[in-house]
């Protein structure tokens, strides 16, 4: 089964699901469509006994992030509304009873990155680079995460600088699970689906439940709004915009 347009496509053999994010001329920076798109595909793949969930992008790279296209015109009440959609996906991605698998390259920034944490199995080509640049206009989105991946020390040393760092970094402090040329990844997807065949579905989910990180999703949302409400966001971003 396979889905050929869209900003999101959508592609099953067997019981893995692969979803490939198609806004190659904006960097498949998230925008609305993407992010419900993807719950939408998530949900479904769960409904129909996915095992292995796959998250990559065409184009120059994986995500450049939020899509901040026409911030001007939303409302501070409509962007909080999107972050929360895009915290709502990670935590779906997150808590997912499949083995999530994300595969990275190029340059990859904010919630691009996030979602790409969120997976379980998270590879990249070599030359890939990863920036996280939310604190810059106040946003707290997705530290826990990181800080579960790396550790406390490097996620405060590198957000609070929302320092960026090249994949051979990312491997050293954990952030990636390998790196691999793209001619490779195809084998990898093969082991991840031999990998996810070795549990029934029952006792994989409950084993992801047991090691996951659910008891602090309801504080990662509310770390979230709290940031994301706070009276200037427009503001904030139409600062961090015109410092480059």
């Amino acid at each position: 089964m396979s889905q050929e347009n869209g900003e999101v496509l959508v592609s099953r053999e067997g019981n893995c699901w692969t979803f490939t994010l198609n806004r190659p001329e904006k960097m498949n920076a998230l925008n609305a469509n993407i992010v419900e798109s993807l719950l939408a595909g998530i949900e479904d793949a769960h409904a129909n006994g996915a095992s292995v969930l796959v998250f990559r992008g065409n184009g120059r790279n994986f995500s450049a992030g939020f899509d901040f296209g026409g911030f001007e015109e939303q409302s501070e009440g409509d962007l909080l509304q999107r972050f929360v959609r895009i915290e709502t996906l990670l935590q779906a991605i997150d808590g997912s009873p499949c083995l999530t698998v994300a595969l990275a390259h190029g340059k990859n920034f904010g919630a691009g990155v996030d979602l790409f944490a969120s997976c379980k199995v998270r590879i990249s080509t070599p030359d890939a680079f990863f920036r996280m640049p939310g604190l810059k206009f106040g946003l707290v989105l997705g530290p826990r995460r990181f800080g579960a991946l790396v550790g406390t020390q490097v996620a405060r040393a590198i957000l609070e600088e929302a320092r960026g760092f090249n994949a051979q970094e990312a491997e050293a402090i954990g952030f990636l699970t390998q790196t691999a040329d793209e001619a490779g990844w195809p084998e990898l997807i093969t082991q991840a689906n031999g990998r996810a065949a070795q549990l029934d579905a029952a006792t994989r989910a409950h084993l992801y439940q047991v090691l996951g990180n659910q008891a602090g999703y309801d504080a990662d949302l509310a770390a979230l709004v709290r940031s994301a409400a706070a009276p200037g966001l427009k503001d904030r971003i139409r600062a961090y915009r015109s410092a480059g």
